[in-house]
């Protein structure tokens, strides 16, 4: 009694309720070893009395372990260790080691792929001139919590929050398709449109679903590594295709297709990512020229349309396809916010249903709660409103963040003002290490890239994006000051 008595311990003031606390230390007793198969255990009113319990609590432990099946009863004679148990030889200090490692460390191999090890932008510093993000400041939450709330009241339960369509919520996708034929010039329906959790969940669709091992992908180089991530699991081979001020450099791409069959183009058309240049309209019509004459697929990634501020933007190159070439995806994550995870993939009716068999594989189905909060945000026109006020708030903090960087920083940075978009594209003077300034101004409480996730290959790391949408005014003007002390 003294020994059983002596390995359980049992705190009142825990959570767990003291039942479990003691089927619990019961079942470790068990497969450490301690106990072995066969072993009596005390009678319900010997442990309790020993542990100062009550009884009842006893009974409900052996109650929970007799169904699990570590316990078995025979009437009369008493409640013992299950027999049909293997027998375990007791742990001693090295085998606890060695169950302690096994939480840091697998038993089993896999072999590590060094295209995924790349750093996670997360939010964390008070100041940051990010990638490119929004202001969640600026973001409709009062109207999206009540859109939410009210899905979540209303409405017939069993289809409100049950199972709904592998591609979304059917009132989101006619609402976006209404929405991107009236702002991009599409001319789709709800059948065109796959939701997604975002535009790197279209791209692990697409590669899925359309890309086959060995087959040839053409990047803008520099390029988003997000992509090309999933283009590299896939097992394609990937061709950088060079990007100038006008965007990509179509006449490159042609000489590529003439030596070699190209089965997707990844391009990031409106705001190419990280320059944020804008693919020329004589580009755009000899790209589309390029797909029919070759067979390729276009992913056009529109992350930021929205943002325009010099004039009118230009149109999706989706929208003068007329052979079916192109899949169009983008997401709210810059419009709301990154935390609400909600995007769209627009292609040709039977490509969306195809893609939408994988989507069901890694992901039943979205929020849609969410989904239809964001519908309703649409239909009252909520979305539209935030996106005229953003790009007016957007477009003073770029000119004041422009200005900032040409008069503290003239001398050491080189950047044209962008026409769109959240980040200004700078290149810093060749005697910078940009790496040791990020951290230096990382101590500062400032975030901003340290260029490793763009730097093309074969040159140094000297330009890097810098985002002011996500910053106000005094905060755009303390970081570049804290940049140019450091400096």
């Amino acid at each position: 009694m003294q020994i059983l008595s002596a390995l359980l311990a049992v705190a009142k003031s825990e959570r767990q309720p003291v039942y479990l606390q003691i089927a619990n230390q019961l079942m470790t007793l068990i497969k450490d070893g301690t106990l072995q198969p066969g072993y009596r255990l005390l009678s319900t009113r010997q442990l309790a009395s020993s542990i100062k319990v009550h009884r009842r609590m006893v009974v409900q432990a052996y109650d929970e372990l007799l169904a699990q099946g570590w316990l078995e009863s025979h009437t009369g004679n008493g409640t013992f260790v299950a027999n049909n148990l293997p027998a375990i030889r007791r742990q001693g200090p090295e085998n606890q080691v060695k169950a302690d490692s096994a939480l840091k460390k697998a038993g089993f191999s896999f072999e590590k792929s060094q295209h995924l090890n790349r750093a996670v932008l997360k939010s964390g510093t008070r100041l940051h001139l990010d990638d490119g993000f929004p202001d969640p400041r600026l973001a409709p939450v009062e109207e999206l919590s009540r859109a939410y709330r009210s899905q979540l009241l209303h409405g017939n339960p069993y289809i409100r929050l049950g199972y709904g369509d592998t591609k979304g919520a059917a009132w989101l996708r006619q609402e976006l398709a209404s929405h991107l034929n009236e702002t991009r010039g599409l001319k789709i329906t709800a059948d065109n449109v796959l939701i997604v959790r975002g535009v790197i969940m279209g791209i692990h669709l697409v590669s899925t679903g359309l890309l086959k091992p060995g087959d040839h992908v053409a990047v803008d180089s520099p390029g988003w590594f997000g992509a090309n991530m999933n283009f590299i699991r896939a097992g394609a081979h990937i061709a950088q295709i060079p990007v100038d001020e006008h965007g990509m450099i179509v006449d490159e791409l042609e000489k590529l297709c003439q030596q070699q069959p190209v089965r997707l183009v990844y391009v990031t058309s409106h705001h190419h990512y990280p320059t944020t240049v804008a693919l020329r309209a004589d580009r755009r019509i000899s790209l589309l020229k390029l797909a029919e004459k070759y067979g390729f697929i276009i992913f056009e990634d529109d992350y930021d349309y929205d943002f325009h501020y010099l004039s009118k933007p230009l149109l999706p190159v989706a929208g003068a396809d007329k052979a079916g070439m192109v899949l169009y995806c983008g997401s709210f994550s810059k419009t709301i916010s990154p935390a609400f995870r909600v995007g769209y993939l627009v292609g040709p009716e039977d490509a969306i249903t195809h893609l939408a068999l994988f989507r069901r594989i890694i992901d039943r189905q979205g929020d849609q709660m969410l989904e239809n909060a964001i519908a309703e945000l649409l239909q009252t026109g909520v979305v539209q409103r935030h996106l005229r006020k953003s790009v007016r708030v957007y477009k003073q903090r770029r000119d004041v963040f422009c200005d900032l960087l040409k008069t503290q920083l003239g001398d050491k940075v080189e950047f044209e003002i962008p026409d769109g978009g959240m980040a200004v594209w700078a290149r810093f003077d060749p005697s910078i290490d940009i790496e040791k300034l990020a951290a230096r101004a990382l101590q500062k409480d400032l975030y901003f890239s340290d260029g490793s996730l763009l730097k093309r290959p074969g040159e140094g790391k000297d330009s890097i994006r810098l985002g002011f949408a996500s910053s106000d005014l005094s905060e755009l003007e303390e970081s570049v000051g804290i940049i140019k002390d450091l400096l």
